[in-house]
């Protein structure tokens, strides 16, 4: 009886049960990925009430958590499952975003990821329940354990009718958020910040896509056209499944940098704020761009269709996903070695002395930081 009333007010566990089977059936699969860091987990207990892991190698070290959520681009995943017509949720795709949101930001302080936990909030019991969706999602978490060497330790899933509701015509969107424990060892691969300085090479290594920043002027903007998301872009490709491709892991190139012990000055993702972003620093630094690789289609869609230019480079990474600052006599070999281990890299520009600004020079624009 008390199940049956908790179930009426809108958390039934039944339903939720096929979405938390899916995960646990991905997690037993990612424990043995960290231990090539030397990062071991307690099998015995996963999926109880807190993930347990050892760090068993000999190196001085430090640990660094980072907590991140996805934003809003699942809501363009329902929509296309709902009325798309052909019948993919795209979850998997966006199981990976989750994940590379706080991967991605963890790996900016020389830290390698070890330990993944998720925070699945929907606003009732039936998305759970959906198993092709959960499925999907499960499978993205696992690509997403794998492709950054870390284990899914333990999760919460819950239902909060009262709390989570998504915008029509979408019917429910959940809440995804994250965490990842990196390690950092030695110590000394720690990346501060502290040294980047004028005369500093800025690399920037190329993106998918919008990533899972600008998806909320992304939705605006789609949802008034006549065909919304299945516009179709010039590739033949429709505009939800471009908005869709999912984030770069930028793990490789970490790995590869660091086992090359690259100078590393300074790591920023390429995330929201754009370009002008590159203006993270608190110091009167000017970064001037000099140079840029080739646009992807789906930003050149918004700039072709009235979105200025001013907003399409400090909303969307603009077709660069990570930016790499180190000292000049290393920027050929960090280019070199970044194009080795299967990335698109080049060098962008330089640090300058001077007003703390963005130089834009391929589009002429002068970028406050942003916030400014």
């Amino acid at each position: 009886m008390a199940e049956r009333t908790y179930a009426e007010a809108g958390v039934d566990y039944r339903k939720i049960e096929p979405f938390k089977r899916a995960m646990i059936d991905a997690a037993k699969k990612t424990t043995a990925f960290p231990n090539r860091r030397d990062v071991f987990v307690e099998t015995s207990v996963l999926h109880s009430h807190g993930g347990v892991y050892e760090y068993r190698g000999g190196k001085p070290h430090l640990w660094c958590k980072t907590i991140e959520g996805l934003g809003n681009k699942n809501w363009i995943a329902e929509w296309m499952y709902r009325f798309s017509g052909e019948g993919r949720s795209y979850y998997d795709a966006i199981g990976f975003d989750t994940a590379m949101m706080a991967v991605n930001d963890c790996i900016a302080q020389g830290a390698l990821p070890v330990i993944f936990e998720d925070l699945i909030d929907a606003g009732d019991s039936e998305w759970f329940h959906d198993e092709t969706r959960a499925n999907d999602f499960a499978t993205g978490i696992l690509q997403a354990c794998e492709a950054s060497g870390m284990a899914l330790v333990a999760g919460e899933s819950a239902a909060l009718k009262f709390l989570v509701k998504a915008t029509p015509p979408v019917e429910s969107a959940p809440s995804l958020a994250c965490a990842v424990t990196g390690l950092i060892a030695p110590k000394d691969r720690l990346i501060t910040g502290e040294k980047l300085g004028v005369g500093d090479r800025i690399i920037g290594i190329a993106s998918s896509g919008i990533h899972s920043n600008g998806a909320s002027l992304a939705i605006k903007l789609g949802m008034e056209l006549p065909d919304k998301f299945m516009t179709k872009l010039p590739s033949g490709r429709t505009l939800g499944d471009a908005l869709l491709v999912p984030t770069v892991c930028y793990v490789g190139l970490m790995e590869t940098l660091l086992e090359n012990e690259v100078d590393i000055h300074a790591l920023l993702p390429g995330t929201g704020s754009g370009v002008s972003k590159l203006a993270f620093d608190d110091r009167r630094y000017t970064y001037r761009v000099h140079s840029w690789p080739e646009v992807p289609e789906i930003f050149l869609h918004y700039r072709e269709n009235g979105l200025s230019i001013e907003d399409c480079v400090t909303t969307f990474n603009w077709g660069v996903g990570y930016f790499l600052f180190v000292p000049e006599h290393e920027a050929e070999r960090a280019v070199s070695l970044a194009n080795a281990a299967g990335y698109s890299a080049m060098e962008v520009g330089r640090v300058e002395d001077g007003e703390r600004q963005v130089i834009y020079e391929p589009e002429g624009l002068t970028l406050q930081p942003a916030g400014h």
